[in-house]
């Protein structure tokens, strides 16, 4: 029989309340986090007592962390046999949460975890299995696969966790589920999480799990029909450029912009400033006499961007919020009800945007099916378009400005002794006062094509001389200051050049003027980056992610001729699977 607990957002709880080693409280630190979600509050206390449970909520509410943060606290690092496994659905998925974990066990020294799912190749999962783990997290194939090679040891295993189970049952995984449960030992904790509770998950529970806590988190779905909902494809980098964009062009009076934690908050505002905004960040550490000031400013129209998270914007109400951007998708649904209230309010029209990456969009269908409302992809404005609206605007400064000009009898005065004192016309003087009111920002853009590329690079690569030898592979001259190089990803992962650079520039630490030239094929890369890198960048690089894979970045030392446009790959390589999931 299950006991269940019915949960809404009003937790007063911290997550220092929750007993978690000191290097997980110092990762959550790190990132800014504030305060636990709701199947994060009602979870961690049950999972780290080593109870079965049983979690009823939808993708997006933190569900990943009510379990990580747990089982890294109880984690024995000295222990290389796999303690924790962790099946999902999709790769996708089995990535997400991976990368999960690793950020919260950024200051777990040794700590080791591995996905594992159809579309890999088997070498380096078995190396890297050789070497021990102690998180697997994999897809239910793929742990089959190795299960029956006898390559995964599950004899330690402390926890089993099933995440989305109902989505494993839709894509016919279950069955595969059930095999893997009868390969765990019996004295195990399991923690099933999953939207939607059919019968045959209920059944699942019923027979493995012992007296399973379930927690069902039930959320506020109900937004303002006055709010029009729009969305924007983007990431990373590239996510400050499509804001300044959206507020080039789109006709505001206060915006409210969520980040996820107290960090980020600071740091966007910072940026905006930079950029010439009346911008200011509103969270958790600031005092409550600070965070009074701060709202009053944007009252009066002092500041016009909010940058703020959940937590610090509860019972925020400032008529003049005429947009709420997320600039990062929230946690859970009814956070995203929460944030996007803030306008739209007493009958008013308001706007919501939302920045989600592309591994983010099932979060925003998750979120039109639990509203029950249609978000809109949005059309970013072009360089052409901000442009027109910088002159435009720019004109009715003077349209208003000489309807309104108490003392334009002086000016006009001052202007006819210019002239005649230097000899120049009206339109000359005029043309210099427009320059000198405008300042040092250019009233017009650099141009469309040059604007549009640095729309996907943060700036042009290097021009550099080039070398006389040529890459066939790359059909393309190396320059003589830079190196070719590898990497596992192409255009069957979506992928685009602003999305390597980005990942280079934030993982590596290398500035974009630095990266070379960018080639996509089909399931790689190459890439032209400077010669000579130290050793740590470029094992950073080969850490990093892009569009769901790591780079796995590898020097090109043996070029071979294209033929009849493909390019023929290394000739050593290691067996493909043959089964995907």
């Amino acid at each position: 029989m299950l006991n269940e607990q019915s949960l809404t957002s009003d937790l007063p709880v911290r997550f220092e309340d929750f007993d978690l080693i000191a290097p997980v409280f110092k990762a959550l630190n790190d990132v800014g986090y504030e305060t636990p979600s709701p199947i994060q509050a009602a979870m961690i206390p049950h999972m780290l007592a080593g109870k079965d449970v049983v979690g009823q909520a939808h993708t997006g509410t933190g569900k990943t962390a009510a379990f990580a943060l747990p089982l890294l606290s109880k984690i024995d690092l000295d222990e290389r046999r796999p303690q924790v496994l962790v099946l999902a659905p999709t790769r996708e998925l089995a990535i997400q949460v991976s990368e999960s974990f690793e950020s919260y066990a950024a200051h777990l020294k040794g700590f080791r975890i591995l996905p594992v799912y159809g579309g890999q190749e088997y070498y380096g999962q078995l190396r890297e299995l050789k070497r021990g783990m102690h998180v697997i997290v994999g897809t239910p194939g793929r742990v089959i696969d190795h299960l029956k090679r006898g390559t995964l040891d599950l004899s330690n295993l402390h926890c089993l966790v099933l995440d989305e189970a109902d989505e494993m049952l839709r894509m016919g995984f279950i069955d595969d589920v059930e095999w893997i449960l009868e390969q765990t030992p019996e004295q195990r904790q399991i923690a099933l999480f999953s939207a939607t509770m059919p019968v045959r998950i209920r059944h699942i529970a019923q027979r493995y799990l012992k007296s399973p806590v379930e927690v069902t988190i039930k959320t506020r779905t109900a937004t303002a029909t006055t709010i029009r909902q729009r969305y924007w494809m983007v990431s990373g980098l590239h996510k400050l450029d499509a804001l300044t964009r959206i507020l080039e062009a789109e006709t505001y009076d206060g915006i409210l912009i969520f980040v996820r934690t107290k960090t980020a908050t600071v740091e966007l505002a910072e940026r905006l400033q930079a950029r010439g905004y009346a911008a200011s960040a509103l969270n958790g550490d600031i005092p409550q006499a600070g965070r009074e000031r701060t709202i009053a400013q944007l009252k009066s129209g002092k500041i016009d961007l909010l940058v703020a998270t959940d937590v610090a914007a509860r019972g925020l109400d400032v008529e003049r919020i005429s947009h709420v951007i997320n600039y990062e998708i929230p946690y859970d649904t009814e956070a995203y009800v929460h944030r996007i209230g803030r306008t739209g309010r007493a009958g008013r029209t308001g706007e919501a945007i939302l920045f989600a990456s592309p591994r983010e969009k099932r979060l925003i269908k998750e979120i039109e099916r639990a509203t029950k409302q249609k978000i809109e992809l949005m059309t970013l404005p072009s360089p052409q378009d901000i442009q027109n609206i910088r002159v435009a605007r720019f004109k009715q400064k003077i349209t208003d400005t000489l309807a309104s000009a108490e003392d334009a009898f002086f000016y006009r005065t001052l202007v006819e002794q210019y002239r005649e004192e230097h000899g120049v016309s009206d339109l000359d003087i005029a043309s210099a006062l427009v320059k000198l009111a405008q300042g040092e920002r250019p009233l017009l853009m650099r141009g469309k094509a040059r604007d549009e590329k640095r729309a996907q690079f943060d700036r042009e690569p290097p021009r550099l001389k080039l070398a006389s030898k040529r890459d066939f592979r790359g059909g393309r001259e190396v320059p003589e200051d830079m190196e070719r190089f590898r990497i596992e990803v192409g255009h069957q992962d979506g992928v685009q050049p602003g999305n390597i650079v980005g990942a280079i520039t934030n993982e590596a630490g290398l500035r974009s003027k630095h990266i070379g030239h960018i080639k996509i094929y089909t399931d790689y890369s190459t890439i032209d980056l400077p010669k000579g890198m130290p050793p740590a960048t470029f094992s950073l690089l080969k850490q990093c992610w892009v569009s769901g894979r790591q780079l796995k970045i590898s020097r090109l030392r043996k070029t071979i001729p294209a033929e009849k446009g493909t390019v023929k790959r290394f000739m050593k390589t290691s067996p493909k699977a043959t089964r995907r999931h």
